[in-house]
This record gives structure tokens, C-alpha cells and sequence, in this order.
């Protein structure tokens, strides 16, 4: 699945530096406005214990995780857009992706500018949050406008889209994120025109890293804010530093580093975790000598659908699936097992794959 999240927020608030340990590739990081000219893309693997414990069964030759593509967007300044600093280039990049890792400056460092002179985390989101908005109010009113085109015929579906347009616009026009408003069906009407607002969100608390294992005060408003305007999103915490720092190290090493600081996991892992579920993400699992892999699905997907992202072949003669749950596999020791005490189940084209499961696609083409 073609899974993207962008990282968006302020200039200076360490967006690239979070970059750096995302893909450990050392892009610029400079402390000035807009050093980040084009979109940065790097793929993070979806931590999954899971995965060891199959190959180590199977004997598997290698290990595959789930991937997650991050894309470091450069920063957006008051009046981006109507095309201050480097604006409307990267509200089109945003447009582009599956959700949004929103970094927010809760740090304070006198080294480092901040854009507005202050470290004020609610500010800053406020900041982005209007200029998605006004972005979003330009796209429905030209979406307006050649809607008047289509619905001159009363067809039951374009006028149905146009109540969904004007119903954005009314609520953008109000300073209104649209996430949350829409039924599903309208969702789907309007899904063409890529809303900003539409868009889920992680809110990315960047603290330094003597407040790693803390909540500051700058956290705490960042999440009462959320909790009052935003309640389906998500806010986690990290150090960009620290984990830039992390990702240069080995496993072992690493190991060691975050127990320094009282951490079992770094905060890229929960990251990776948090979009996941964020979009609704969930992994079905294949094991055996030459691979064991996790294999990216939407909550709710049947065994078919499933099947296509192994290959398209897969769902186009799709006979049935093998199913076994990971937790049933592991207790018995292996394929061989399951089979001979008929745990391994036998499903078909209306199963729902489960999180976990280890499938056996059959198929005939």
C-alpha cells in the first residue's frame, strides 16, 4: 500500500532533524527558515516482534517489515497560503499524503531561532492549522464553482456533492478543520479534491532530551489543546536530537542508550505504531524458508483483497486461504503442527483477515 505521512510545522521547530533519524541520511539541517527545499522521503519499518519469532519457526532466510513512507515537507510561515516563504508548493506536497505528523516546538533553546521569536506551542499550531484551512477554503470555492456546471441537469449525484461542497465551506468558512464532520458517504463524494483538514493527524511534541520520561508544560498545552479541538488525533512526544543520536548507533548500543534514559523504545517505534493505527492500518503475516513478512491491509479486508497485495494474481484467482493466528502458531511450533491437529482453517472469499494472521493464499490462474 502506498502509505505516506508528512511531516509538516514551522520553520525551526526540528522537522529535518527528525528526518535525519528517520532515515539516518543526514539531509541539510541548518538553522534557518526553509533549508528544505524539496519534499525528503525515507521509508520506516513498522516495528513488529512478531516478525523474529515466525522466522526463528520457519527458519526463515530473511525478514520483511511493514513500511511507512515519511516525507519532511519544508516549513510553512503565516501566510503560506498566499504564498509567503516558500507556501503553496508545500501545501500541494501535503495534499499528496495519507496523514500528518504535525512537529511542535516544546523546547526552549535561546541557539536555535524560533520564527516568531518565542516558544508558544498552541501559537504555532494555530499557525498551521489557518493556513490549512484558508488553503482548503480556495479548493472548495473553485470546487464550487465547476460544480454549478455539473448539477445544471439535476443529477441526484452531483447535486449530493455540491450540499457535501458547500457543507466544507461553510465549516472552513468558520475556522473549522473538516475531519470529523463528514459521514462516510460524503467522504467519498468529495475524496478527488485531497482537503487538508480532511487529513489525520499525529501532533509531534519536540522536547529536548533532559525532559525525555517527562511531560512539560508546553506538552501539557499542546495536549489540552488537542483534547478540545482535535480529539480524534493523536500526541505523542520525542526528541528529535535524541533520536537523530539513536539512529546512529548499533542495535546493541541502542539498547543500552535508551535504558540510560529510562526508555524501552525509541520514539520513531511509537511513531511508526501511532500512524498505523491512525490510518486504520493493521498487518496479516506469511512465514517461511525464504521469508517471513508483514504484509500492510486496511481493518476490514477481505481474504482476496488481501491477497492482491502479495500479488494482483493472487486475488484474480483467488480459491480460498489457509489461516492460522499468530498466537496459535507460535504455541504449536510451526506449519507441520497446526496442520496435523487441524488448527490451520480453511476460509473464503468473505473472510475478514484479522491482525495477525499467517495466511496461505491458494490460487489458479
Amino acid at each position: 500500500m502506498g502509505l505516506s505521512m508528512g511531516i509538516v510545522g514551522l520553520p525551526n521547530v526540528g522537522k529535518s532533524t527528525l528526518f535525519n533519524a528517520i532515515t539516518n541520511n543526514n539531509i541539510e539541517a541548518s538553522n534557518f527558515p526553509f533549508c528544505t527545499i524539496d519534499p525528503n522521503k525515507g521509508m520506516v519499518s513498522v516495528p513488529d516482534d512478531r516478525l523474529q519469532v515466525l522466522s526463528k519457526i520457519t527458519k526463515s532466510k530473511k525478514v520483511i517489515s511493514a513500511v511507512m513512507e515519511f516525507i519532511d515537507i519544508a516549513g510553512l510561515v503565516k501566510g503560506a497560503s498566499k504564498g509567503e516563504g516558500l507556501g503553496n508548493k508545500f501545501l500541494a506536497n501535503i495534499r499528496e499524503v495519507s496523514a500528518i505528523v504535525h512537529v511542535v516546538r516544546c523546547f526552549e533553546n535561546d541557539d536555535i531561532v524560533h520564527v516568531d521569536g518565542s516558544v508558544n506551542p498552541v501559537r504555532d499550531i494555530d499557525v498551521i492549522h489557518t493556513e490549512l484551512v484558508l488553503s482548503d477554503v480556495e479548493q472548495c470555492e473553485k470546487a464550487i464553482d465547476n460544480q454549478h456546471k455539473k448539477t445544471r441537469h439535476n443529477d441526484t449525484l452531483e447535486v449530493q456533492r455540491m450540499g457535501v461542497l458547500k457543507q466544507c465551506l461553510d465549516a472552513l468558512s468558520q475556522g473549522k478543520a473538516l475531519r470529523g464532520l463528514l459521514s462516510s458517504a460524503d467522504l467519498e463524494l468529495i475524496k478527488e479534491y485531497n482537503f487538508l483538514t480532511l487529513k489525520k493527524v499525529v501532533y509531534l511534541c519536540n522536547v529536548s532530551e533532559s525532559d525525555l520520561g517527562t511531560t512539560n508544560d508546553y506538552v501539557k498545552q499542546v495536549q489540552a489543546y488537542v483534547a478540545e479541538h482535535d480529539a480524534g488525533a493523536e500526541v505523542l512526544q520525542l526528541s528529535a536530537n535524541f533520536e537523530h543520536e539513536l539512529s546512529t548507533l548499533s542495535e546493541e548500543d541502542q539498547v543500552e542508550f535508551l535504558s540510560e534514559y529510562g526508555l524501552t523504545a525509541s520514539g520513531l517505534s511509537l511513531l511508526a505504531r501511532t500512524s498505523y493505527k491512525l490510518l486504520g492500518l493493521e498487518t496479516f503475516l506469511t512465514s517461511g524458508e525464504q521469508e517471513t513478512r508483514a504484509w500492510t491491509i486496511p481493518v476490514g479486508t477481505t481474504a482476496p483483497k488481501a491477497a492482491a497485495e502479495i500479488h494482483t494474481d493472487f486475488e484474480r484467482g483467488f480459491i480460498r486461504a489457509n489461516v492460522i493466528h499468530y498466537s496459535k502458531f507460535v504455541d504449536l511450533g510451526g506449519f507441520k503442527q497446526a496442520k496435523e491437529q487441524g488448527v490451520m482453517r480453511q476460509e473464503g472469499k468473505e473472510y475478514i483477515v484479522q491482525d495477525g494472521d499467517i495466511v496461505e493464499f491458494l490460487f489458479n490462474v
